[in-house]
């Protein structure tokens, strides 16, 4: 498509008051004043026929099959002008559908006998698929009165997945040993519940492993020490409901309970647990069995990709029923959630109280830094005073739920975005360690 531009308009209207002055000092002038208009539209007929067409040019995008969340990529656009004389600036724009920030326009320059190319960023905001449908082009000849554009269809896709790109650089401090001296069996001691040697009772360990019988045969203190058990079941369980659409530090907290979740699965897995994953919200969205070995980590990572966002209120009774029915052992279940005062929560803990008699809970919420911010912020009217009230009432509640789970035997983690992951992985060792499993 052609058209004239902004400069071609404006020149154009330039010669209306020359004409009409031209007509007023002479009216036999009026050729002239005629002339002038017609010869800035051959001027931009001639622009027109200057600037290269779109048979000239030969273009080839790339754009990257999948992208982490809270990364950015490119579409990267590579354009070579045929039959060309001089360079030419053109400017692109992709057209796109998706969870994703507005498309930015980019300008770069393609000269004789070279390739121009540009990136054009690909900033996700969510996970799920952003459809790059077309990609469209406009340059201006060398008079800059002619404007050519081209929408040239693409029809590619970009699929936003976990980011799991720091899971493994994360999850080998907690296998150093492995690391340094190569994969080999190792028996890992701990309060587990089975017995794995006699050692002599020194000062610092705990009286209840003493041994009593063996040391009698053997006249002096004997404890006994325990081996750390394996293949545990873990489930971790997502809520998807509203609240954790919510974003907190530039993604939705689902996100950020994805990644951890999935780092606790890779350090579970690679400990001999068997791990699996719950997703539900108004309904049942998502459930995978509990599986053994590294290969059940790729089901992991396929499975939370599925998990999607939703604006429907979460049935903890139901959800919970549901996955307490399902689980046939006594399990390690891993609630990602969020709650807003002790009304909303009150469901939950009813229901988290029977699933707490069965299987051991870590109860997983997002710290967010606005309440306190608001609470401690030095207030310069009412209104920052009555926000600051209601702020430290929300703090309260919050306070109350997280005790009255920790009463029940829920270990409960209220963390901030930054340290969830190996928070988490820490708390689950020191479960494991226990032997609470």
């Amino acid at each position: 498509m052609i058209r004239p531009t902004t400069r071609a308009v404006l020149l154009f209207g330039a010669t209306v008051p020359v004409a009409l002055a031209l007509l007023i000092a002479d009216r036999a002038l009026w050729p002239i004043a005629l002339d002038l208009g017609l010869f800035v539209l051959a001027l931009i007929g001639l622009d027109a026929l200057l600037c290269p067409r779109p048979s000239q040019l030969a273009l080839t995008v790339e754009a990257p099959p999948r992208l982490p969340i809270g990364s950015e990529g490119a579409l990267v656009a590579s354009i070579v002008i045929e039959k060309s004389s001089r360079p030419v600036v053109i400017e692109a724009l992709a057209e796109q559908t998706g969870e994703a920030e507005p498309p930015q326009l980019a300008r770069f320059e393609a000269r004789p006998g070279a390739a121009g190319s540009v990136a054009l960023p690909i900033r996700p905001l969510r996970r799920g698929r952003i459809a790059i449908e077309a990609l469209w082009l406009r340059w201006r000849g060398p008079l800059g009165l002619a404007l050519r554009s081209q929408r040239r269809p693409l029809g590619l896709g970009v699929d936003v997945v976990p980011d799991i790109r720091g899971i493994a650089s994360a999850a080998i401090q907690f296998f150093s040993r492995d690391a340094i001296e190569g994969l080999k069996v190792q028996n890992q001691k701990g309060e587990g519940t089975e017995f794995e040697s006699l050692r002599d009772h020194v000062q610092g360990l705990d009286n209840r492993f003493i041994d009593w019988k063996h040391s009698a045969k053997h006249l002096k203190l004997l404890s006994k020490e325990f081996r750390i058990e394996r293949n545990h079941q873990i489930v971790l369980a997502f809520d998807t409901g509203y609240l954790m659409a919510e974003p907190i530090g530039g993604l939705p907290r689902l996100d950020h309970a994805i990644h951890a979740g999935l780092l606790l699965g890779w350090v579970a897995l690679r400990s001999g647990d068997q791990v699996g994953s719950f997703g539900f919200d108004s309904g049942i969205r998502h459930y995978l069995q509990p599986a053994p070995g590294r290969s059940a980590f790729a089901r992991l990572q396929n499975g939370s990709s599925q998990l999607g966002y939703r604006a429907e209120e979460t049935n903890f009774t139901l959800g919970l029923a549901e996955l307490n029915a399902r689980l046939k052992r006594r399990a390690l279940v891993v609630l990602f959630t969020e709650f807003v005062d002790t009304t909303t929560a009150g469901l939950l803990l009813e229901s988290l109280q029977r699933m707490a008699n069965r299987h051991a809970v870590i109860f997983v919420t997002l710290r967010d830094t606005l309440l306190a911010d608001i609470a401690e912020a030095e207030p310069s009217s009412f209104r920052p005073v009555a926000e600051a009230v209601v702020a430290r009432d929300l703090q309260r509640e919050r306070a109350v739920v997280l005790e009255r789970l920790a009463r029940m035997g829920v270990h409960c983690l209220e963390i901030q975005p930054r340290g969830l992951a190996i928070g988490l992985v820490n708390r689950y060792l020191a479960i494991k360690q226990r032997g609470l499993l």
